[in-house]
């Protein structure tokens, strides 16, 4: 399993209809409130891979720094966000999963304690359609390793969908389903050093 399967894994959030359009995007100042109050959240979403496969499963969101994917069979994955780590564990294997730096993969932009799209060389597109703003941005210090696109529906708005670019430019596209705000989620889902040790990987 490859880490562009995690990366992946974060692509694929299916966009909801808004109920009213607006002629201009969000500003970056309005995403990153938004991102900054999403502390806790959890939901269904469907992956597609860089294959065209698909994959769903359980979205699981504490921030800072935490995030946890489990999938569904057939899929043996599950993907761990936490520790300043990004681990990829295979329900198929004894192992202690392949393990990540987090900050060297675009998903760290959105898990930092504070978001600032504004900080210069972040965003390097911002676009609307109508309906929905989306921003394109990377770790400006180190473009190398990918970027993440964030699609945001407007009226209310809301995370829906990113498309992840890895550093060796495969493409993952993930889509949420509704997202449960405030979920209350315990710290164990997101120990990659508990999980790797105790194989709890369901």
């Amino acid at each position: 399993m490859k880490r562009r399967f995690f990366l992946g894994a974060l692509s694929a959030l299916s966009l909801a209809s808004p109920a009213l359009a607006q002629s201009k995007p969000l500003s970056l100042n309005e995403l990153s409130a938004y991102l900054n109050t999403l502390t806790s959240a959890q939901g269904a979403f469907t992956q597609v891979n860089p294959d065209g496969t698909l994959s769903k499963g359980t979205f699981y969101l504490k921030r800072p720094g935490r995030m946890r994917f489990e999938y569904e069979p057939p899929n043996d994955a599950l993907v761990v966000a936490g520790q300043g780590k990004l681990a990829i564990f295979d329900k198929r294997s004894n192992s202690g999963g392949q393990q990540y730096p987090l900050h060297r993969t675009p998903l760290h932009i959105i898990l930092k304690d504070r978001v600032n799209l504004n900080a210069s060389g972040m965003v390097v597109a911002h676009q609307h359609d109508g309906t929905s703003t989306t921003v394109t941005a990377q770790d400006p210090k180190h473009p190398n390793y990918g970027n993440v696109k964030l699609v945001f529906t407007d009226k209310p708005t809301e995370l829906r969908q990113w498309i992840v670019t890895d550093e060796s430019g495969q493409k993952t596209t993930v889509v949420l389903g509704k997202l449960e705000h405030n979920a209350r989620l315990q710290a164990r889902l997101f120990n990659v050093d508990r999980i790797a040790k105790e194989g709890d990987i369901r």
